[in-house]
């Protein structure tokens, strides 16, 4: 029988910090195939940067996890923002101990597409100054959570949230597939909080949120500068525990909120909530940190009662941080730079057209497929050379945690595998982290369907299934090499 019940955990020094990074209005907004506008006219919510930095000792080698309210970023943009963040400790503490940092976007489609490629279209001279602003607010808020940082134990638990639904449709009437809500599809609904709880006073330093879901409720019909669901649900949780809100978007390449693709900024606002609430009644079920639940014998009353205590407990301090790198092969069919470019010039040639005939459905249309091949062109000329992908994640080892930090948009069945694989460890999945390439990675069963994240993903079927082995091995391997120290 099962006598102690113990929540994971981990001991480290931890520091917490949050600025915010919302572009000014009139700025290049775009972010929809099917938008009409090209400037931001307005700010729903304030867009945020939060920062963890994470040691084991004050002296001791740190890591520092930054979420940005972004949707996606070029690589060299993540590269700039990762060696901001990578401060050497003489910033504060004197010492020249190495950092090491991970930029992880919320992946907010509310915030538009800041790409410098894109400083030539309107609102796009913006770009440049916000990104360098950008990068000096990341190295700031990384010396702010140093400074901030003091023992803490964090301590992990799993809720659940109905907001998440398979987006992969297939349309009744046509027989294709279109990305949207599909209620017959499987659907993770896992919500994985951690409590970040001071040692000297027991107070809340902050809460992290790691669920997957696109921020999707609002699509093309929304010009205003958004968070998307992930603003109301910060307000919700950080009312009540009043303390910041880290956000870490999970695998959600094949999911979606049930009701997107909106332009209300109230609908966002509902499904923040939603997810908001459903955060605070996970946080509610943890039992205090640094405590374990023990069966303390019977009772006899009415009837012979089996009673339960929390006792003190010492939680691991190990930290350890690794990279794993998988060679993803490319797909035989990938289009050609040179035809995606004559493409591209043919689809602007029938939306000048449309225009001159006044068809605003056509321009629609038009503008949606140059947005699409601009999108390719892009994703052609940052892809590297060769037959494979370089493809590299980093795993970051918490006490009884793994954080891994994934670039691209994976789908699902990375994180529902990988827990199922390991339950009894805590597992926090971030995506679209250190880099958006290779984009979409979707499952093979995914391929030869039409389905649009197949569509333009670079990947040959049964790279996911690679970098689900990958991972599963090397935490197979970091929990036997942790045993000892347990």
């Amino acid at each position: 029988m099962t006598t102690i019940v113990r929540a994971p955990q981990s001991g480290c020094r931890i520091g917490i910090a949050r600025c915010d990074i919302t572009p000014p209005i009139g700025i290049y907004h775009r972010m929809w195939g099917a938008a009409l506008h090209d400037r931001a006219t307005g700010i729903h919510r304030p867009l945020t940067a939060t920062a963890l930095c994470i040691s084991s000792d004050i002296n001791a080698p740190f890591s520092v996890i930054l979420s940005l309210d972004h949707c996606i970023l070029d690589g060299p943009t993540f590269a700039r923002l990762r060696r901001a963040a990578s401060l050497p400790r003489s910033a504060v503490l004197g010492s020249f101990v190495p950092c090491d940092s991970h930029v992880c976007l919320t992946h907010t489609h509310g915030s538009g597409w800041l790409s410098a490629s894109r400083s030539n279209l309107p609102g796009g001279e913006l770009i440049e100054p916000y990104l360098d602003e950008l990068a000096d607010k990341c190295a700031r808020l990384a010396r702010q959570a140093e400074a901030n940082s003091r023992r803490a134990t964090i301590i992990y638990g799993t809720g659940r949230c109905g907001l998440a639904a398979h987006r992969d449709f297939r349309d009744p009437a046509t027989g294709r597939y279109v990305c949207g809500f599909n209620p017959d599809g499987p659907a993770d609904d896992t919500l994985l909080v951690a409590r970040i709880v001071a040692t000297d006073d027991g107070t809340t330093l902050g809460t992290v949120v790691n669920y997957a879901c696109h921020p999707t409720t609002l699509a093309w019909q929304n010009s205003l500068i958004s968070p998307d669901y992930l603003g109301a649900m910060r307000e919700v949780v950080e009312r009540e525990t009043e303390a910041p809100c880290l956000f870490l978007q999970g695998a959600s390449g094949d999911l979606g909120p049930r009701e997107g693709f909106v332009g209300e900024p109230e609908a966002a606002d509902a499904n923040g909530r939603q997810l908001g609430y459903a955060v605070l009644a996970a946080l509610e079920a943890l039992p205090p940190a640094g405590t374990q639940y023990v069966y303390s014998g019977p009772v006899v009353s009415g009837a012979t009662l089996g009673t339960w205590c929390h006792q003190s407990w010492e939680p691991c301090d190990l930290l350890g941080t690794g990279r794993v790198s998988v060679s993803l092969p490319y797909r035989l069919d990938l289009p050609s730079l040179e035809q995606s470019l004559q493409a591209h010039e043919r689809w602007q040639s029938a939306e000048a057209e449309a225009r001159q005939g006044g068809d605003e459905s056509r321009v629609r249309d038009c503008r949606a497929q140059v947005e699409q091949m601009t999108r390719q062109i892009a994703r052609l000329e940052a892809l590297p050379k060769g037959a494979e992908f370089p493809y590299r994640f980093d795993l970051l080892v918490m006490g009884d945690s793994f954080w891994i930090f994934c670039p691209g948009e994976l789908y699902q069945a990375f994180q529902t595998t990988l827990r199922a694989r390991f339950p009894e460890q805590a597992l926090i999945i971030a995506t679209i982290a250190n880099d958006w390439q290779p984009g979409y990675i979707p499952t093979a069963d995914s391929y030869g369907k039409g389905i649009y994240q197949e569509a333009l993903s670079p990947l040959a079927a049964g790279g996911l299934e690679k970098l689900i082995d990958a991972a599963a091995k090397q935490i197979a391997l970091l929990i036997e090499v942790r045993s000892p120290s347990r």
